[in-house]
């Protein structure tokens, strides 16, 4: 028969010592265990050996002393450096357009007015940096496919109080076809636009990587021109460029922008 021995005698097993683990911050004073070599963290550096962590002495030598366990001495007791978690990113408080972003939008119920821009590729803009604030106020934009519709389209909508529009308008300028479709159109109708010929000209060069939109003489198709002088391919790859290049108002031209932020206010205002 096996004898156990008495489990009351007093004898207790240790337990192992655990060594505390450290987070390797910048600027946080070790000593390697082996070397004695004590200095500062300045960084990190990875190869086929494993990770590194780069510790700076007081006379400004640098060295590389692997992160193993047990291997350094803080005040004088063994740790293991580990290196620090990345830091979560920043909790978003604004949305594209700049504004106090809303969390857990539920969109309102769309106002009697409206917005309306040219075309597609006016609307996806908007959409893309203003899509929160439209929702937040609900607005809904649509596109007249061609300002030459924009009489028909008022004759149908019958603005008035509470049934306001907004229109965005390309190249706004004194004299051109645009400004006289746009005149007199009476109190319950605001029409702004920016100066540019298309509205992918509103994207800022520096966003799309490039120097300045090209010129394009008279009576060439506009887009065709531009994605010819870029090497975009066709104008449905360009288009693709100039959408994916817009992430918030900062990609935007100035003009474009206080266009879009004053119909807002204007179809949104009480009257």
């Amino acid at each position: 028969m096996t004898e156990y021995g008495d489990i009351f005698s007093g004898h207790t097993r240790k337990r192992p010592h655990v060594v505390p683990q450290v987070s390797a911050e910048r600027d946080l004073v070790a000593e390697d265990a082996a070397s004695g070599f004590c200095g500062a963290v300045v960084g990190f550096e990875r190869t086929y050996d494993g990770e590194f962590v780069k510790l700076e002495d007081r006379h400004g030598r640098v060295r590389l002393f692997a992160l193993r366990e047990a291997a350094f001495l803080i005040d004088g007791e063994p740790v293991t450096l580990v290196r620090p978690k990345a830091a979560p990113p920043p909790k978003q408080t604004r949305s594209s357009s700049g504004s106090t972003l809303v969390e857990g939008l539920r969109a309102r119920v769309a106002r009697g007015s409206r917005i309306w821009v040219e075309g597609v590729h006016d609307a996806a803009l908007v959409e893309r940096v203003w899509g929160h604030d439209l929702r937040v106020e609900g607005v809904v934009v649509e596109h007249l496919e061609g300002l030459d519709n924009l009489a028909e389209r008022l004759t149908e909508f019958e603005p008035g109080p509470g049934r306001r529009v907004g229109v965005l308008v390309d190249h706004l300028v004194t004299g051109s076809k645009e400004t006289s479709l746009t005149t007199g159109l009476g109190p319950h109708v605001l029409v702004t636009g920016h100066p540019y010929i298309d509205v992918w000209q509103a994207v800022r060069p520096q966003a799309l990587g490039i120097a300045q939109w090209p010129r394009v003489p008279r009576g060439e198709d506009w887009k065709t021109g531009i994605c010819t002088r870029l090497g975009w391919g066709t104008p449905q790859e360009g288009w693709r460029r100039v959408y994916n290049a817009v992430d918030s108002f900062r990609d935007l031209e100035a003009p474009l922008l206080g266009a879009v932020e004053q119909l807002i206010d204007f179809v949104t205002e009480t009257e």
